[in-house]
């Protein structure tokens, strides 16, 4: 029989049929499930791969970012998923998340806070814990130097003000946009945010570098400082 012999999709199995669905229609064609599907490559006896994958998801409320957070362990509790396609899962998961941050890396010029955002989403915007940090621009809003000022525990990170000036000096930035994410998913400023930013504007005045924005990123979400006319 020749490799070339088309089958119908009718004829394929159940666990088979994402497959040839992306080959017949292309990839964008392909539910979330169907995408995990291929992935994993088999269901169970009683479940197929793609009847897997949506219960999967369904644990998850369809949240592709919820999902890249499932452990291993967590994943095999789901019965049809052992340690290699939960290693899998999560291999694509990160994949995914790598690939976003490396087309943010190519905005090299800020232009708005949602620019910001696209740049510091894949960075901060899922982790667990507060993180701080800055972005150095030239007079071109040109990105020199993104850099970790901080991080702390769940409820926020210690911020040295010299230090980011120092780091300024040393760039020869004319412009800086302070950046760090709430976990908790809020996007009100806090009390503590709204000082620091007094602070680093009025350190910034001294000097003459100018503090543009101060972006609070959420895994889904941000707020702008600027856009809110509280900077």
């Amino acid at each position: 029989m020749s490799e070339n012999t088309f089958f119908p999709i009718r004829s394929w199995s159940e666990d088979d049929k994402p497959r040839e669905k992306l080959l017949l229609k292309g990839k964008a064609a392909l539910s979330d499930a169907e995408l995990i599907a291929i992935l994993i490559g088999s269901g169970s006896r009683n479940e197929s791969a793609v009847a897997l994958s949506q219960r999967i998801l369904a644990s998850v409320n369809q949240n592709l970012n919820a999902l890249g957070k499932l452990s291993v362990a967590q994943l095999n509790k789901f019965k049809g998923i052992g340690d290699a396609k939960a290693i899998t899962i999560q291999a694509a998961m990160e994949l995914g998340r790598r690939r976003r941050a490396e087309e943010a890396e190519e905005l090299q010029k800020i232009t708005s806070s949602q620019t910001v955002f696209e740049i510091m989403q894949p960075i901060i915007g899922e982790l667990s814990y507060e993180e701080f940090w800055i972005i150095y621009l030239n007079n071109a809003n040109k990105i020199i130097a993104k850099s970790q000022l901080s991080k702390g525990g769940i409820t926020g990170t210690v911020v040295d003000v010299r230090l980011v000036f120092k780091t300024a000096l040393e760039l020869g930035a004319v412009g800086i946009i302070l950046t760090h994410n709430h976990p908790s998913g809020t996007l009100q400023p806090s009390e503590s945010d709204k000082q620091i930013t007094r602070k680093l504007k009025t350190g910034g005045e001294q000097l003459d570098i100018k503090i543009l924005d101060h972006v609070i990123v959420t895994e889904s979400r941000y707020f702008s400082f600027s856009d809110d006319g509280i900077l």
